[in-house]
């Protein structure tokens, strides 16, 4: 795809799949425009080659449609995990219905659509349900729709596997509402590798549950980050009351909270694959295992080098 559009390219996830569409682009000469509301904080993206970072609203309608018109295909990254109702209404079903309306009269017939894996209309949570709407609203779209749908994503710079460790450095336990939600992690690395085969092949599945090679409860992973990082602190189960208590006095902290109670809600849904959709192997990739990666990113011997071949190039 030699002229691609990247919604969401400045996040954990964005950087990966911008490394891995370059890499999959090669030599084919196309270029990798990366909108954003703030550019200067997209500094790790600008030394790499054919990628084009705009300061644009995704959101304004007139400026997405300037954005999609001329693209070959467009890659839909955008989420958020906190919010009212309005906010995931905003992100994850009216954005969606916006850029349909751009690609559909700009003639860009392609749209490779992240979502989370537990998405459905009767989901628990606010932001389960707001990812199903938007996945229905490409899926009746008439384009050419492929959608990943992942679990938790760990890596380098992960906000997951990284915050439990940071916290067991400073905290002498881990009181953990939904220890025992199941989750099934996989790595930043191959859902950005699956986002880039979804482009290049001519009938990719519709649909893609991305999770990794194992299912851990929450507690698990809790501990795991801890003794990776040479922590490692005692988790304390937390009753649905005490954990919802403390996800609401969590909310009320400055900045994005790290728990909030539409994430407990999602929770009770386990994110898991559950073979209604095929998984990562349809699109050649066999997920890494988090032992496979984490241990070294956590115990400080794998940094964020991933794009320092490219900086150099």
């Amino acid at each position: 795809m030699p002229n691609l559009l990247l919604l969401g390219g400045t996040g954990f996830l964005g950087r990966a799949v911008c490394a891995a569409l370059i890499r999959r682009q090669g030599a084919a000469g196309g270029r990798l425009t990366v909108p954003s509301r703030q550019p200067q904080r997209a500094k790790a993206l600008q030394p790499l080659p054919t990628v084009e970072l705009l300061r644009a609203d995704v959101h304004d309608e007139a400026q997405l449609a300037r954005l999609v018109a001329g693209r070959d295909a467009v890659v839909n990254l955008v989420g958020i995990l906190h919010g009212r109702e309005a906010d995931f209404e905003r992100a994850h079903v009216e954005l969606p219905r916006r850029l349909v309306a751009a690609c559909q009269a700009a003639g860009v017939p392609r749209i490779v659509h992240v979502s989370a894996l537990g998405a459905q209309a009767g989901g628990p949570s606010m932001y389960l349900r707001s990812k199903a709407a938007g996945e229905t609203v490409l899926l009746q779209s008439g384009l050419e729709v492929s959608i990943l749908r992942p679990s938790v994503v760990f890596g380098e710079e992960d906000r997951f596997m990284n915050l439990f460790a940071r916290l067991q450095r400073w905290l002498p336990l881990l009181a953990l509402g939904g220890a025992e939600a199941r989750f099934q992690p996989v790595w930043v690395e191959d859902v950005a590798a699956g986002v880039a085969e979804a482009l290049v092949r001519r009938t990719p599945p519709r649909c893609v549950d991305a999770g990794g090679p194992r299912v851990y409860t929450l507690a698990e992973l809790v501990r795991l980050a801890g003794r990776w990082s040479g922590h490692p602190r005692p988790v304390l189960a937390l009753p649905d009351g005490l954990a919802r208590l403390q996800a609401g006095l969590m909310e009320w902290l400055p900045g994005e909270p790290l728990l909030s109670r539409d994430n407990l809600d999602s929770m009770r849904q386990p994110n898991v694959v559950g073979g209604t959709h095929p998984g990562l192997d349809a699109l050649g990739v066999r997920p890494r295992a988090l032992e496979a990666v984490m241990p070294q990113v956590l115990a400080g011997v794998a940094g964020p080098g991933r794009l320092e071949s490219w900086r150099r190039h």
